[in-house]
């Protein structure tokens, strides 16, 4: 469906300022907020407790966009569900729902496509297509939630594309899935991930949000860290942990850092003692993740031997940490890999050209 402007994408302020602009009365902001992030209205007309004539005036400029399940994956234990969601141009992204003791979570996805090119994703092994709207990423929760028939309760802003490089998308996103006519799901229960992009981390600091702030970090040194994320170049260690080390003082809340194990990579004892004395006094926990296998970019996993000794390590230092369940290895499980699968083709055809132009060097300034 072809709209002029998707509901989806609006917060509630921006809904109110186009009733206005309507001649409708305000309140109904509201309840249209209410039909479109809470109840998941997939038209207008169902809208019933709107005038018919209003419901008509507004659907000559605006409309309620789709997500669409293409494709789902579930797990042998029918612990995780991948999902490819078809978008209204016909792009796909990748989302999932974990099921866990304290409810379910939503990993879901801010671009199609990705340009940081990080050695251990999938995401972008097809290039960069384009930027997800707020609505887009708020339809995979909604999508999950109407294929399973259960809640989601925590979200994990961790799917494909890099978050801080769709800002506006993803603030908006949060601030409808936490509000009382969307989801109405607690801050604290939202987890937002990033490669990296120490700007968007201070800027983020400032927004005052009780979130948690993830960092894939996978490396202790720059010259690791240069061959494993491409975006060290830009910002190295010394730069983003001043960043990390502001958002931590300015929130108050623990980061978390993950380090995901790739055997004979990054998985080494010296390298456990490396990164236990770069985050040494710092408001953190480490989130140590054994690498979900990407054939494509030579990636496999430690033995679990390796992973304890590393968490032993850093234990003895005073980090925090934990190690990650592993789930979804069975279906896909790292981000981008059920995408490239199924639209592997069209794809490269697509999204490879792009790449050519907009996958960003180290010293791109819109970085």
């Amino acid at each position: 469906m072809s709209v002029k402007i998707d509901l989806r994408d609006l917060a509630l302020s921006e809904l109110a300022g186009l009733m206005r602009e309507t001649g409708a009365e305000v309140y109904r902001a509201r309840q249209i907020a209410e039909w479109v992030f809470q109840k998941g209205a997939g038209s207008l007309e169902e809208m019933t407790n709107l005038p018919r004539d209003m419901r008509e005036r507004l659907a000559a400029f605006a409309g309620i966009g789709r997500v669409e399940v293409m494709k789902k994956q579930v797990s042998r234990g029918g612990d995780t569900v991948k999902y490819l969601f078809k978008l209204g141009d016909g792009q796909a992204v990748e989302s999932v729902l974990m099921k866990h003791n304290y409810g379910n979570s939503a990993c879901v996805s801010t671009q199609a496509g990705c340009r940081m090119g990080c050695r251990l994703c999938a995401s972008s092994l097809g290039g960069f297509v384009r930027n997800l709207s707020s609505g887009e990423i708020y339809g995979q929760v909604l999508g999950m939630q109407k294929d399973s028939g259960e809640r989601v309760s925590h979200v994990v802003i961790m799917g494909s594309g890099e978050p801080l490089d769709n800002y506006q998308a993803t603030l908006t996103f949060i601030k409808n899935v936490t509000a009382p006519y969307g989801l109405n799901i607690g801050q604290r229960h939202i987890t937002v991930s990033t490669c990296g992009l120490a700007p968007r981390i201070r800027e983020l600091a400032g927004e005052k949000l009780a979130i948690t702030l993830a960092v894939s970090l996978h490396a202790p040194n720059d010259a690791l860290r240069d061959e494993l994320m491409p975006v060290n170049k830009k910002y190295p260690l010394r730069i983003l942990m001043e960043a990390c080390r502001e958002y931590a003082i300015k929130t108050g809340r623990r980061i978390t850092f993950e380090y995901a194990l790739i055997a004979g990579v990054n998985d080494g004892r010296e390298l456990a003692a490396e990164l236990g004395a770069l985050l040494a006094g710092m408001l953190c926990h480490v989130n140590l993740i054994p690498a979900n296998p990407v054939p494509e970019r030579g990636v496999r996993p430690p033995a679990r031997r390796g992973v304890v000794i590393f968490k032993n390590i850093l234990e003895k230092m005073g980090i925090s940490v934990t190690v990650r369940r592993s789930l979804g290895g069975d279906i896909d499980g790292a981000c981008g890999q059920l995408r490239q699968k199924t639209i592997g083709n069209k794809v490269n055809q697509v999204g490879g050209a792009l790449a050519k132009r907009v996958i960003l060097q180290p010293d791109s300034k819109s970085w």
